[in-house]
């Protein structure tokens, strides 16, 4: 595998830190700037607010631009507002660090996509996206563990320094990595307008509609993932950021098999990767009832939930061929539009009283829902084809018949 992957990961690992990683500060963050556990988490929802807004807007308008330019600016502004965050007076500019932070997110994963896939043969495609994707997981199982331990020592602003020098790495690597010959958005100039009609298209928006299903699941039960250890399977809160871990050792193993899967079998892996993530949800009530089962259930959850990742950002851009890095960068928004719905609908299932575990039973659902809508595309794909073979077909029938007679 190229090189130049290894940038893109490296820019995938300090961007999955910094996302991540404010979950592990929320109490220190709050102790210093003096404010509520509540208001302390709208720092989450600001991030993820600036990816949904960022991620098809700054690929739109940067569309006509060198790619590898776009992905050194998009880092750019990555170190700049981590670096505002580390040095925010009060909670209003730290709001304001986080919303800017999440800008360049979804945008950087979606051009980093398009230009992965240019850089190896049209048969190892997804396996290159799951490599740039492998920065991301990895950050769940090193740099968000190293990242929140340095803010509990050294306080939280040092963290967010030291992701702005992981940004600073990745520019230089993007810079060295990058080749220019593969930069290059090679697509007619059709302005914002034409770039966002390209997504007008019906398979566009029923793979869009499976990730947002899909790792809905996965956040349904993983957002309260904490409460189910320690309550249902008895582990002590401190052992939660070890079994966090897990999640993101299944997350990169997931990741990597479905990558190589999907480069096989694109859709195969879609659907297998969802069906397995409804059977490990729904095991998630009995596999909670001891410790070493739900250590496993952890693991499993993340392998399941990430084996999907690559064949669904690899789908969404062949569905908008007309603009890649648009409909990759839209499949992130999605992503974390998965995030807030997700933990939304899972703690639903929490209020109703139906249990500790319950919101993995909803996210089990969510997963049969992302595969119901799968399935749909398949049908509209399966349509499409067939109907230019029978249009066909239908043009000759006629000059046959009239033979016969003659």
């Amino acid at each position: 595998m190229p090189l130049a992957l290894l940038a893109l990961a490296v820019g995938a690992f300090g961007i999955g830190t910094t996302e991540f990683v404010m979950m592990g500060l929320l109490p220190d963050v709050a102790d210093d700037l003096h404010i509520s556990l509540p208001t302390t988490g709208h720092l989450v929802s600001a991030y993820a607010l600036g990816v949904v807004i960022g991620a098809p807007l700054l690929a739109a308008v940067t569309a006509r631009m060198s790619r590898r330019k776009v992905l050194m600016a998009l880092m750019a502004l990555f170190v700049a507002g981590n670096a505002l965050s580390a040095l925010a007076p009060g909670y209003d500019s730290l709001l304001a660090a986080r919303f800017l932070s999440g800008l360049p997110h979804g945008a950087f994963f979606g051009v980093g996509a398009v230009v992965a896939t240019n850089l190896v043969a049209p048969e190892r495609k997804a396996r290159s996206v799951s490599l740039m994707f492998l920065g991301l997981t990895v950050a769940n199982v090193v740099g968000v563990p190293v990242a929140t331990l340095m803010g509990q020592h050294l306080g939280w602003r040092a963290t967010f320094l030291g992701v702005s020098a992981i940004g600073v790495a990745a520019i230089a690597a993007l810079a060295l990595l990058i080749p220019h010959d593969h930069a290059h958005a090679h697509a007619p100039a059709r302005g914002l307008r034409g770039e966002l009609a390209a997504l007008r298209s019906l398979p566009v928006w029923l793979a869009l509609g499976t990730t947002v299903a899909g790792f809905g699941a996965l956040f349904a039960a993983y957002s309260y993932v904490t409460p189910m250890l320690t309550d249902s399977a008895g582990f002590a809160e401190s052992s939660v950021t070890l079994l966090l871990a897990l999640f993101g050792v299944g997350a990169t193993a997931g990741n990597l098999l479905g990558g190589r899967l999907a480069d096989h079998a694109l859709r195969g892996t879609l659907f297998g990767g969802l069906a397995s993530l409804a059977a490990v949800l729904l095991l998630f009530p009995v596999l909670m009832r001891a410790e070493w089962s739900a250590a496993l259930a952890v693991a499993l959850l993340g392998m399941a939930a990430f084996v999907t990742g690559s064949p669904l950002q690899l789908m969404v851009m062949e569905k908008a061929a007309a603009a890649p890095s648009l409909a990759s960068s839209a499949n992130q928004a999605a992503f974390n539009l998965a995030n807030a719905g997700g933990a939304w609908i899972g703690g639903l299932a929490l209020a109703a009283g139906f249990g500790v575990a319950s919101p993995a039973v909803a996210g089990a659902g969510l997963a049969v829902l992302g595969l119901a809508v799968a399935g749909v595309a398949y049908a509209v794909d399966r349509r499409r084809e067939v109907a230019p073979v029978a249009r066909v077909v239908a043009t000759h029938v006629p000059e046959q018949s009239g033979t016969l007679h003659h």
